[in-house]
């Protein structure tokens, strides 16, 4: 059943017009490296601060916006994916780095909702002071987004 989902993606138009155009995959392929860049760009920003580096950087107008932009970095990131996906999803649905990449995408986003829902967030956000356990949790997510980039970049070579 899932065979058949995969293979009817495959043959879509969409899959079609991604894999047959010179222009539409390159745009999405760079859509989606821009999408990461505005995710991953933000969330280190963001991340870096709450574990206490550039301490003259006023941390709530921080923790207030650029969540929103890793946000819309996600979401573009999730679509353009998507549209790479249907070239090839047999193969990538096979792959083992294209699995830990959605792995820890999944994990990523769960944490960055778990830590944004904690009374450690809100506090941060009414005293401008990260505690002990959000820096940690900054920690922990660079390494989990990290892990993300790189095993996309390991897709390639695991076929």
């Amino acid at each position: 059943m899932i065979e058949e989902a995969l293979a009817g993606l495959a043959t879509s138009p969409v899959a079609a017009l991604l894999k047959s155009s010179r222009l539409v995959y390159p745009l999405v392929n760079a859509g989606h490296i821009l999408s990461i860049g505005a995710l991953f760009g933000s969330i280190l920003a963001l991340d870096i601060r709450l574990m206490g580096f550039f301490g003259a950087v006023a941390l709530p107008p921080l923790a207030r916006f650029l969540p929103l932009v890793a946000a819309a970095g996600l979401s573009g990131a999730v679509v353009t994916g998507f549209l790479l996906f249907m070239v090839q999803p047999i193969d990538y649905a096979a792959n083992p780095a294209f699995l830990v990449k959605l792995g820890l995408v999944a994990l990523g986003a769960l944490h960055a909702a778990f830590v944004h829902a904690g009374r450690r967030w809100r506090r941060m956000l009414d005293t401008g002071v990260a505690s002990a356990g959000l820096r940690a949790s900054a920690a922990l997510s660079v390494a989990i987004w990290v892990g993300a980039i790189v095993a996309g970049r390991f897709i390639a070579f695991m076929v």
